[in-house]
């Protein structure tokens, strides 16, 4: 691989090493009061802050609490205005329990993933700042959930703990460390399921943490050569159901997929196409999936170059959150071992030189499709192409399409960090990811694929040009990859343009990871 990305890194940066939070996670059943630790967090609804005519919490959790802390939680709360509302919380520091702290943290009306993802987020959020070393969570209304329910809402509590506590430190000269060692989950049941549903949260944390490290890593340290090295690395460590085969430039010359070569033709740093394969360790492969994701470790605009302050072009780095997501599931699911499915990622870089593709150029895709390029900023469709053609000869049956692409395009700027946008012609694939994005929280939006809007995409000179108008771009590039898809092969493009970063705290937040692995889930069961 390129000596040049291995030895000469831009500006001498090098992070530190990558290390994951590692909390122990217990589910016990024992009375709140008498449990001992840093912080005792409560998740309480609205209906939970309920009081009588008295003052006191009718809810018997609370109330229980209250009366060894001389209702100190009712009135603090009142002085509060605290009422459970989510995005609400309090913190007391309190003598009577054994707890040095408590929080109260608002769920909102009623409990749900995203609620329950939110209220460990914000036990995360108390635990850095007390330095908290052990923690309990409990929800005040569990006595009324169904079984279900409370699996869903551990598993959801650890997931939002280890995603909250999580800090990407790798780049600061004086990082931080976690302090916070162990989790006890009181009163949603304990035993062998909700123990491996707490394993389930750790290993999907465990991706969606991993695609965070590769979006957040800047350009100049995470080149195409190494993604492809990192890919390899996933390989070797789940050894047992992961295979890598990594294609050089030489290699994908011989498959001509010029398409995806153009867009890296003008880098100093070579580009490599990422195929990891997964099977099952026993047992027959009941479906054959594929996971598609946009690799584009820095989109400058090429010589459409992205200027002005609205361009964005200091987070291009992010322009392959499509491949994390799909590696990061990767990684999760060389955990939990499934079924079988093949992880596509063509890493390169679009910059700007006298050998890069130009505007006006015609390039030609490995199935002969030739290719007029209007834009190249308009570049991850592209390598996708090729990607995409690639997957269908490997005969997958359902390939599902993550890519991303530039914000203003499919998400309009109003739902700049909404839901990502969703493209599919199959009403069955729809279902099933739809399905998994509800059990993983994160939120999709189906958009139609609008066949005029063609109209729009084709060439004097070529089969087709790579963008169309401005207005329904999100659709037309949806279609320009319909192009590259076999007919009997059912697919889904996913749009993460917007919610794979937060621009409040300006780092990645590892969308798609979550979803990805509970589609595959469900296609195996």
């Amino acid at each position: 691989m390129d000596q040049l990305d291995a030895n000469d890194v831009l500006g001498l940066t090098k992070p530190a090493k990558f290390d994951p939070p590692k909390i122990v996670f217990s589910a016990k059943e024992v009375d709140l009061v008498h449990w001992k630790g840093d912080v005792l967090a409560v998740g309480v609804t609205e209906k939970d802050m309920a009081k009588d005519k008295h003052s006191k919490f009718e809810n018997s959790i609370l109330r229980k609490l209250d009366a060894h802390l001389e209702c100190l939680l009712a009135e603090a709360s009142a002085e509060e205005d605290f009422t459970g509302k989510a995005g609400q919380s309090i913190v007391l520091r309190l003598p009577g329990i054994g707890s040095k702290r408590i929080a109260l943290i608002g769920l909102g009306r009623n409990g749900s993933v995203n609620a329950y993802q939110s209220l460990g987020d914000a036990v995360a959020a108390v635990a850095k700042s007390a330095q908290a070393i052990k923690v309990a969570v409990a929800l005040a209304s569990a006595d009324c959930l169904s079984a279900d329910v409370k699996l869903t809402a551990a598993s959801a509590i650890a997931s939002g703990i280890l995603l909250g506590i999580f800090e990407d430190n790798r780049f600061k000269s004086e990082p931080k460390k976690t302090l916070l060692q162990s989790l006890d989950i009181i009163g949603l049941g304990n035993g062998p399921d909700v123990e491996k549903k707490l394993k389930y949260a750790g290993d999907i944390s465990s991706g969606v943490i991993y695609g965070r490290v590769l979006v957040n890593a800047p350009a100049n340290v995470l080149t195409p050569v190494i993604l492809a090295k990192e890919a390899s690395i996933i390989a070797s460590t789940y050894s047992d159901v992961l295979t890598a085969k990594i294609l050089d430039a030489k290699q994908c010359k011989e498959l001509k997929m010029g398409s995806f070569l153009g867009v890296g033709a003008a880098s100093a740093h070579s580009s490599y196409f990422i195929h990891l394969c997964y099977k099952p360790p026993s047992g027959p492969i009941k479906a054959k999936l594929g996971l598609v994701g946009k690799t584009i470790t820095f989109d400058s605009g090429g010589y459409n170059l992205k200027v002005g302050a609205g361009s964005r072009i200091e987070l291009m780095k992010n322009d392959m959150g499509g491949a994390a997501a799909i590696l990061g599931a990767a990684k999760a699911l060389g955990e939990i071992k499934p079924l079988g499915v093949h992880f596509i990622a063509p890493a390169c870089e679009n910059m700007i030189s006298g050998t890069g593709m130009r505007p006006g150029d015609i390039i030609t895709a490995s199935d002969g499709k030739t290719i007029e390029v209007n834009n190249t900023d308009a570049e991850g469709r592209l390598a996708l192409a090729d990607a995409l053609l690639y997957t269908c000869n490997l005969g997958v049956e359902k390939p599902s399409l993550n890519r991303f692409v530039h914000a203003g395009f499919c998400l309009s700027y109003i739902l700049f960090l909404m839901p990502s946008g969703v493209f599919t012609p199959s009403e069955e694939l729809a279902k099933e990811v739809f399905e998994a994005s509800e059990a993983s929280g994160e939120k999709l939006w189906r958009l139609p694929l609008e066949d005029s809007y063609w109209e729009s995409m084709k060439s004097g000179i070529a089969d087709m040009i790579n963008t169309g108008e401005r207005d329904g771009g999100a659709i037309t590039a949806a279609l320009f990859l319909k192009q590259f898809v076999s007919e009997k092969v059912q697919w889904l493009h996913m749009d993460i343009a917007g919610p794979v970063w937060n621009n409040k705290k300006s780092v990645a937040t590892g969308f798609g990871v979550s979803t990805l692995v509970e589609w595959v889930l469900k296609n195996a069961s």
